[in-house]
């Protein structure tokens, strides 16, 4: 039988009246007869909701909700009420896991800081569909890189070389116009030091939120970082070029951190703070260095050096939007106001983006260096 025609049947049996709501004992007793093929998890949820319930009914919705993997923000609500039903034991208490299935509860621990929340990631975890999107980034980033060292013969710095700066793929205000440039110059990198560090926290950070929240939202958020970078850059450092994937990655970084930290007491990762003060300390080391890049540049150089801009935007984007989607593990985006306020927003941000790169520039006679 389909799922489709489970729900059918649930409901003409449970719910003829078609009033959206089931009582507790035929729903109790339809559980308890197992004639609903959920996996253990899945029925560890089915009974704290049913026992969390005060009115004696069970909604329809939140039922093919959770049959459907997708949890709502009254059925979290539900669980945390049957919370003691739903802890029987504790995730790092399981034995005789092999590689992969410690590895999943690694990112559990790492990533989400409910208990029932990581019980739910580790039964529910597949291995289809992999976490693709970052590692997919990361060796283009990294071939590009490759390409670029081997025809410059130069490894740091590649950004005095007029050759690399010609790329199609770097952001210049001179060619603003060709739109592909506000998302290419991901993957072009000033040199070894940078793509190392963005290469380092895409695979640490990026891969385990993909594997947690899934390939949309994450590679949405990466992405959103990365325009929002190029354009910022074009609005407050208008003859700066742009390179690398800073954006994308201090919106993932500035999310997950935000996220530990407001989340600190169920957080169960090891020597957090330690590695909070280190993240943080390496991400502004490495904002200091764009600065300097930028302001006090070791080289000769034909025009300015890549903007530090992008860094800061980013963060702006996990900690606003990056945030809202890290704390809505399993949760549906589109039923919250805070997400339409977010995208509102972000859009607006886009538009007036967009009309300022069209008429700012001849408007305010800003000199932009021609490209090498």
């Amino acid at each position: 039988m389909d799922r489709s025609s489970l729900f059918q049947l649930i409901q003409e049996q449970l719910d003829p009246e078609n009033t959206g709501f089931i009582a507790v004992e035929n729903f109790t007793s339809l559980v308890e007869h197992h004639e609903l093929q959920l996996d253990p998890s899945k029925l560890e949820m089915l009974f704290a909701l049913v026992q969390s319930n005060e009115e004696g009914q069970v909604c329809y919705q939140e039922l093919i909700e959770l049959m459907s993997s997708k949890r709502s923000s009254s059925f979290r609500r539900a669980i945390a009420n049957g919370r003691r039903t739903l802890q029987r034991e504790i995730l790092l208490d399981e034995t005789g896991l092999g590689v992969y299935k410690r590895f999943v509860r690694y990112v559990a621990y790492e990533i989400l800081p409910c208990e029932s929340d990581r019980r739910w990631y580790f039964h529910q975890n597949r291995l289809c569909p992999p976490p693709v999107f970052m590692a997919i980034i990361t060796v283009v980033q990294i071939i590009v890189f490759l390409c670029y060292g081997i025809m410059l013969n130069k490894w740091v710095l590649q950004t005095y070389q007029p050759d690399f700066m010609k790329s199609p793929l770097v952001y210049h205000p001179r060619h603003r116009a060709q739109v592909w440039r506000f998302f290419s110059y991901m993957f072009m990198h000033v040199g070894l030091e940078q793509l190392g560090f963005n290469a380092l926290l895409q695979l640490m950070i990026g891969v385990p939120l993909e594997m947690v929240h899934g390939i949309l939202r994450i590679s949405l958020l990466y992405m959103a970082g990365v325009v929002a970078g190029s354009l910022t850059v074009s609005i407050t450092d208008m003859r700066a070029p742009v390179v690398g994937g800073s954006g994308g990655v201090y919106a993932l970084c500035s999310a997950h951190l935000a996220n530990v930290v407001m989340n600190w007491a169920g957080m169960r990762c090891p020597y957090k703070l330690l590695r909070m003060i280190l993240a943080l300390v390496c991400m502004s080391s490495e904002v200091g260095r764009a600065v300097w890049l930028r302001f006090s540049p070791p080289l000769p150089s034909s025009g300015p050096q890549p903007s530090f801009m992008a860094h800061l935007s980013g963060a702006v984007v996990g900690i606003s939007m990056g945030l809202l989607i890290l704390r809505s593990y399993e949760e549906s985006l589109q039923r919250q106001c805070s997400w339409w306020v977010i995208v509102f927003s972000f859009i607006t941000f886009l538009l007036f983006a967009i009309f300022w790169n069209i008429f700012a520039y001849e408007l305010l006679g800003v000199q932009i260096p021609p490209p090498p």
